[in-house]
């Protein structure tokens, strides 16, 4: 019978060949692996995220649905599989399982945490002033957007007041194109009575240049908002640690 690793029922087996106990559901932890747990845990309380490296903050996450086994091995090993925190919180439930180690209740717990710190960081822009929360609205756009590993096209609008009134997702594409009609997205813009737009796509290879297709798009979008009295404030291009500003860079 396959034992899944996670689960509170039955014994977890060791990760890469290590030397750590399998326990017996109701058994303690081994002293060596309870006191880093708490180690870790008193260094992150006393310094917060910036007091730990990635990995050990991925640990901090693992302890809740692994309680009874080591978890830095798995924490290694999601690492070194897709790079950094931010690849594997925004991976799929099927590439998370196909790690070994990771079961149900680990990809459940990692879901869970990517739609909450979503879920947040969307908070902080609706129905805010955009000049004023711009930081806000560019934080929120990296962390939905910047480590997918397909092209995202996101539309925020804004009313008279440059408050925004909606985020909504346009279109999906590949891991280089993403099709955006400018007939929809003004559509769209009359159907929610906003007078301006931001528009926002992110490029998987983290480089946040526009292409070529990126730029004639972008005109076409500011034509067509612009026969219609609709303002398009910027395009902005999200990449792994930097973002474009199509207004700032000159290209509206």
């Amino acid at each position: 019978m396959t034992r899944n690793p996670n689960s509170f029922n039955e014994a977890p087996m060791p990760l890469f060949g290590d030397a750590v106990p399998v326990l017996q559901t109701g058994e303690r932890l081994p002293s060596y692996i309870r006191d880093h747990r708490k180690r870790l845990r008193e260094r992150f309380m006393a310094g917060g995220a910036d007091a730990v490296p990635e990995y050990e903050l991925l640990e901090l996450l693992l302890f809740r649905a692994i309680p009874r086994q080591d978890v830095k091995p798995l924490a290694r090993r999601l690492m070194a599989h897709f790079g950094d925190l931010g690849r594997i919180m925004a991976a799929s439930p099927t590439q998370l399982l196909e790690v070994e180690g990771v079961g149900e209740a680990v990809m459940q717990d990692l879901k869970i945490i990517e739609a909450t710190a979503h879920r947040i960081a969307r908070a902080r822009v609706m129905q805010r002033h955009v000049i004023s929360s711009w930081d806000a609205v560019l934080d929120y756009c990296h962390t939905t957007m910047a480590h997918r590993e397909t092209e995202q096209f996101r539309i925020l609008f804004l009313d008279r007041k440059n408050t925004i009134i909606a985020d909504e997702e346009q279109a999906k594409g590949t891991v280089d194109h993403v099709p955006v009609y400018p007939r929809e997205v003004v559509k769209r813009a009359l159907a929610l009575n906003a007078s301006a737009l931001i528009l926002v796509h992110n490029h998987p290879s983290g480089d946040p240049t526009p292409s070529d297709s990126d730029i004639a798009m972008t005109g076409q979008i500011n034509d067509a908002c612009r026969t219609l009295g609709i303002t398009l404030h910027d395009h902005l291009i999200i990449g792994k640690s930097a973002e474009l500003s199509f207004r700032s860079a000159g290209y509206l």
